[in-house]
């Protein structure tokens, strides 16, 4: 992700940002630019954008979710004639606010969210919402657990649930504990089920399926059989030579999904260390070195890998040194390497990234 600055102050700012610390402007963002931009009151309920792309003119309000609820810092142009901006649109069904925590956890679950579709935006991947297109539109269903009823985050037919449950910092650690998880973030959930969405979208019932089924294997398998087996016996012993990780080993459905999240991993994480000016000059020459590059050429495959391996190698080493968990806690072995190669392949040819 880009670095963000107010166009009043210039101070930096964060994408999650509704208010400049240093100038007090009003702060949104503005998805057709996909920048952060301060705003002066315009007068009835609108808002005149600062930044100079803009020219001073251009007129917003902020999504109702924005404006009442406080768990967006989208803006709509004043012409829309709809209250919410393009991502709660996507959302469906939001937790019952009369429970406590739970404004908490919408606010979460949205920025999180948020974050993924700038990064789908960035790979120049359309997300349609199911009003704009109801047979393959992105649907949002936030959800929590009932008397006799579980909630299982997944995915169907566009239609994404995610239990509420995993907004709770605790309750989500005890699940990755108890699962035997390496890594569980509330992200790292969007990004895994959006993969399963664009299996749907860009690898079923094309041409890439067969290329798909010689590195992922074959989908058509029984799902649930696949399932009931992983739960039962878990992942073979040696499945860190081939996967991404234990859960990829269930199913090609599952190993895509993984794979997927863990692109959107690299392909973030590397575009904030270049809008950052992040760069690897060690003492010891034998040390991983990471150069900072323009953003020409940057999103080639093999200079995303390049960059990886010593960015992680810096970051979990920076996290030890503050006695936190490794950030990235995954090795990946040449045949994941292969695999999302693919997928920036299938990515590449449908939105704006190079090969």
């Amino acid at each position: 992700m880009k670095t963000f600055h107010c166009n009043h102050c210039n101070q930096l700012v964060f994408f999650e940002n509704f208010r400049c610390e240093r100038c007090e402007s009003l702060l949104g963002f503005i998805p057709e630019l996909a920048e952060i931009s301060a705003f002066e009151d315009a007068g009835n309920g609108l808002w005149r954008s600062r930044h100079p792309e803009r020219d001073n003119a251009g007129l917003y309000k902020p999504c109702h979710n924005y404006a009442v609820e406080k768990v967006c810092n989208w803006m709509v142009p004043a012409d829309s004639g709809d209250p919410l901006c393009h991502a709660c649109r996507l959302t469906h069904t939001i937790p019952n606010l009369g429970v406590p925590n739970r404004r908490y956890y919408w606010f979460r679950l949205e920025a999180a969210k948020r974050r993924l579709l700038y990064t789908l935006g960035a790979l120049g991947l359309r997300v349609d919402s199911r009003q704009d297109n109801p047979k393959t539109g992105l649907q949002f269903e936030f959800m929590e657990d009932g008397r006799g009823k579980r909630v299982l985050t997944g995915h169907d037919n566009g239609l994404i649930t995610m239990n509420i449950a995993e907004a709770d910092d605790a309750q989500r650690e005890r699940a990755r504990l108890a699962m035997g998880e390496p890594y569980r973030t509330l992200l790292g959930h969007f990004r895994h089920e959006i993969g399963h969405y664009y299996f749907d979208q860009l690898i079923a019932d094309t041409p890439w399926i067969s290329s798909f089924r010689d590195l992922f294997g074959d989908e058509r398998a029984s799902y649930s059989e696949a399932l009931a087996r992983h739960y039962k016996e878990g992942p073979p012993s040696d499945w860190n030579k081939s996967f991404v990780s234990g859960y990829a080993t269930t199913h090609a459905w599952e190993d895509w999904a993984e794979t997927w999240a863990h692109y959107l991993h690299i392909f973030d994480t590397i575009d904030t260390a270049r809008a950052c000016g992040v760069a690897l000059a060690p003492l010891n020459t034998l040390d991983p070195t990471l150069v900072a590059q323009p953003a020409n050429g940057e999103a080639t495959f093999d200079n995303l890998m390049h960059q990886w391996f010593p960015l992680t190698y810096a970051l979990n080493s920076l996290n030890r040194s503050l006695g936190m968990p490794d950030a990235y806690p995954f090795a990946l072995a040449p045949p994941v390497v292969e695999k999302l190669r693919f997928v920036h392949r299938v990515i590449a040819a449908a939105g704006h990234v190079q090969q």
